[in-house]
């Protein structure tokens, strides 16, 4: 398989179309997922293209999960969540639906049930209120 540039996340990447961003560097890039499993539910992808595991360059991966565990107590913060996991796909049969290799943090919340993947698409406001709220808290947290 070869990386296919019209991926959705390269055209994110590339501001062919929109994303609620809550973090960028000269190297990484993240955003909430439009059809999130919990509140909060976010995308960690690099700014190199790259298809999975076994493809990504060993440097661009330690930077990717570097930003992963660096954004993921901020966004547990943020949303007041009691705690996370992280996921992460390779390939169609594992669940992959983006070829683009991305890891998500989703938060936790007790008593609280995750909804199925790749569902219901999240209301634009209350996407936009989320990434609010966790951009503030990388601002203060992540400086």
């Amino acid at each position: 398989m070869t990386y296919d540039d019209n991926n959705i996340f390269a055209k994110i990447l590339r501001g062919e179309m929109p994303a609620h961003k809550i973090y960028e560097d000269d190297e990484t890039f993240a955003f909430l997922d439009i059809m999130p499993r919990s509140k909060g539910h976010s995308l960690v992808i690099p700014k190199t293209p790259a298809i999975n595991m076994l493809d990504v360059a060993p440097d661009d991966l330690c930077t990717l999960i570097r930003t992963v565990q660096r954004l993921a107590p901020v966004i547990v913060e943020a949303m007041g969540a009691d705690g996370f996991m992280i996921q992460q796909f390779n390939g169609a049969p594992a669940g992959q639906m983006v070829f683009h290799i991305h890891f998500h943090i989703v938060p936790r919340y007790i008593d609280v049930p995750l909804k199925h993947a790749a569902s219901d698409m999240e209301q634009e406001d209350i996407l936009a209120t989320n990434a609010d709220k966790i951009r503030t808290a990388v601002e203060t947290r992540l400086k």
